[in-house]
């Protein structure tokens, strides 16, 4: 059974930073694009970033560039958010994905979600 545990979500203040991992077992994600997504009370989930299987490719919406780093250690199965410069706006719960299949793309389907992590950022 394929599963995405995230971890490292928190209460912090405007400016401060969080470190969110997700933890994958069940299946290797060798060559599988990983992502992370949010989702804010009454709205829809959003795409935050992805990382491409060897990490040489990320890609970032444009409120978090800059701010945002997505990286891998595909030894321990893990996918990291680095969260700097947090900004009320940033609230959500945040999600790790995965696609169901290994792609080259970065802008797979996404099939497998974790259970989320609540981010809350007061100003």
């Amino acid at each position: 059974q394929v599963q995405l545990v995230e971890s490292g979500g928190g209460l912090v203040q405007a400016g401060g930073s969080l470190r969110l991992s997700c933890v994958t077992s069940g299946r290797t994600f060798s060559g599988y694009t990983m992502g992370w997504f949010r989702q804010a009370p009454g709205k829809e989930r959003e795409f935050v970033a992805a990382i491409s299987w060897s990490g040489g490719r990320k890609n970032y919406a444009d409120s978090v560039k800059g701010r945002f780093a997505i990286s891998r250690d595909n030894a321990k199965n893990t996918v990291a958010l680095q969260m700097n410069n947090l900004k009320p706006e940033d609230t959500a719960v945040y999600y790790c994905a995965a696609p169901p299949s290994p792609s080259g793309s970065m802008w797979p389907q996404w099939a497998y979600w974790g259970q989320g992590t609540q981010v809350t950022v007061s100003s």
